[in-house]
């Protein structure tokens, strides 16, 4: 082959090397699929204990109902029960202890969050009741007529 073929060839080549050079460095020994093959992809096995000792953020439904028996009840039998306490309430990292009540988010922009009229409706967020927050009860906060908790048992209209 002549020079003008070779000369890209040696540069491809030389680039791949450096690449692989750096990866080799740059790359944990102990990064990869290891003896679980791909199904929980590449992760390095030193990072896995490092991960069990991070605090959740957020907790299951079952950890605001150790406490919260009659809410959770209410809740599961809403409307509302495919919906997760945190949604709402924030995250319960280091609840109880801090802090001992969890805030409670009134805002109508959270309800609207859901609750907005869908303009081109494409999935089953449709089937979500919504309102015209332009013009349905713009001064108030959802919370002044509607119980979030058993919102089935209101009687008043959204």
């Amino acid at each position: 082959m002549k020079n003008h073929v070779w000369r890209p060839l040696i540069v491809v080549f030389a680039i791949v090397a450096v690449i692989l050079a750096f990866r080799a460095w740059y790359v944990p020994e102990d990064f990869g699929s290891h003896d679980r093959g791909f199904t929980f992809g590449f992760h390095r096995l030193s990072n896995e204990q490092e991960w069990k000792d991070f605090p959740s953020k957020y907790q299951s439904a079952d950890y605001c109902a150790n406490c919260h028996e009659e809410r959770a009840e209410e809740s599961a039998n809403g409307k509302h029960a495919t919906i997760g306490c945190q949604s709402c309430h924030g995250p319960a990292l280091e609840h109880p202890d801090n802090p001992e009540k969890m805030p409670i988010d009134r805002s109508r922009d959270l309800c609207i969050r859901c609750h907005s009229e869908l303009v081109m409706p494409s999935s089953a967020r449709n089937d979500i009741p919504g309102i015209d927050p332009a013009e349905h009860n713009v001064d108030m906060e959802c919370a002044d007529c509607h119980n979030s908790h058993a919102p089935n048992l209101m009687e008043m209209e959204m």
